[in-house]
């Protein structure tokens, strides 16, 4: 078995050395072939230009095809070609080497990272007309210090754990009554006696295993009045033993059964449909991943839950942030032609049709989203407080990585797993810390 688990290991972690940041891969439209009816016809109606705009997304599933078919909307009406690709868990490798050669694609997504990150590289859209329209909630979140802000939020991120509603009846587990991580372990219990699997992961993507830390860490170390490490984190005083915590956690769960037995070579979009066909109770992702499971299985019956707390004393919260949120090149040999489909993106119909794609709420004023079944759900949560991304806002940029190395150390039940988590976290965060 030890074996066995440091092979698949090693291809994790090999597939890891390319991966960036939250997201899966995505899957581009097949191109048209070029001597069809509706190609030429596109073609022939297109106003003619001879530029061509390049677009790289860290997008996945259905919001990525709708992007890409909104470029191509864009090129029919104006007739500025736009190269669109999503190369999925590469994306942030791909961006660091272009952000360190100077070479960027003409727009970029930037997911969570707009201003800490790739602010330098962005021209600011203060300027810009749908900038008076970005909704509250976001600003803050795409602000800089200096009022400045540098992308157009398609929509506004705003997740919890997933789960399928027909699991938890059959297993007796009423989400409403899973305040604690107590209280969620007794309901994977009744899942995994019930046939299922409590928790799915699709470790082939890596970005899977990263997001268990971002949903669980700030509860146990960040959100609770009394004691909490904010501070910590902020000034690079904190004590990785602390991370003894949620490495244990981890462990707990994997050898209680709760993970999927190839949890480190099932991908995303597996991990999607399994929640859709009712295989699996919880998963710890965004809402993109209740719309990519109702692609597969339309009548399947989803909901979001808010995060659980580390004790009574705490209260349940949400996770917010950019999803889809687009800027433009500040060198871009195009840029005006970027501004014009970066404003295209903002007209209210696209827009809407964007961030239906991925079941959230749109970022601008005005503009309605159609979240489907998802809808009562951020009725019901509209309270809740919201946290933002853990990895975002506590972890020096560049540690997404060992996050979602270290989560794959426990997982393939490696030796000193979680010794070596804490290890490779402190190392990691001391270097990036004293870079910042």
């Amino acid at each position: 078995m030890k074996k066995f688990t440091s092979i698949i290991l090693s291809i994790i972690l090999s597939m890891t050395m390319f991966a960036g940041c939250s997201k899966a891969p995505g899957e581009a439209a097949p191109a048209k072939e070029t001597g069809s009816t509706e190609a030429k016809t596109e073609t022939e109606n297109a106003p003619k230009s001879d530029v061509k705009l390049t677009f790289m997304s860290n997008l996945t599933g259905m919001g990525s095809e709708a992007l890409e078919q909104a470029c191509k909307d864009f090129t029919t009406e104006t007739g500025i070609q736009v190269e669109y690709s999503a190369p999925g868990a590469h994306y942030e490798e791909l961006m660091k080497t272009k952000m360190a050669a100077q070479d960027l694609p003409d727009l970029f997504t930037t997911h969570g990272w707009s201003v800490a990150r790739y602010s330098e590289y962005l021209r600011p859209i203060n300027d810009q007309p749908f900038a008076k329209d970005i909704v509250d909630s976001i600003k803050p979140i795409i602000t800089d210090k200096d009022g400045q802000m540098y992308v157009l939020p398609s929509d506004v991120d705003l997740a919890g754990i997933v789960y399928n509603i027909d699991v938890m009846d059959k297993s007796g587990v009423k989400v409403d009554d899973i305040k604690t991580w107590t209280d969620f372990e007794a309901a994977c219990e009744k899942i995994k006696a019930a046939g299922f699997t409590p928790i799915y992961i699709g470790g082939k993507d890596s970005w899977t295993i990263g997001m268990l830390f971002n949903w669980i860490a700030p509860s146990l170390y960040i959100t609770n009045e009394s004691k909490n490490f904010r501070d910590a984190f902020k000034d690079g005083t904190f004590d990785w033993k602390n991370w003894e915590e949620i490495g244990s956690m981890l462990d707990k769960w994997n050898k209680a059964g709760y993970f999927n037995v190839n949890a480190l070579t099932s991908d995303y979009m597996t991990m999607a449909k399994a929640l859709g066909e009712g295989k699996v109770g919880f998963e710890f992702n965004g809402n993109g991943t209740i719309t990519d499971a109702l692609n597969a299985f339309p009548d399947a019956k989803l909901g979001m839950m808010t995060i659980p707390t580390k004790d009574a004393s705490d209260q349940p919260t949400l996770v917010s942030g950019e999803r889809l949120a687009t800027g433009v090149w500040k060198d871009s040999p195009h840029v005006d032609e970027a501004l014009q489909l970066l404003n295209y993106l903002a007209r209210p119909e696209v827009c809407a049709k964007l961030a239906t794609a991925n079941g959230v709420p749109a970022g601008l004023k005005g503009v309605e989203s159609d979240t489907g079944i998802l809808k009562p759900f951020y009725e019901k949560y509209e309270s809740v407080k919201t946290i933002p991304y853990f990895d975002r806002e506590y972890l020096p940029s560049g540690m997404w990585d060992d996050l979602c190395i270290t989560g794959a150390y426990i997982i393939a039940e490696q030796e000193n797993a979680i010794a070596d988590a804490i290890k490779q976290m402190e190392t990691s965060f001391k270097d990036k810390f004293s870079q910042k």
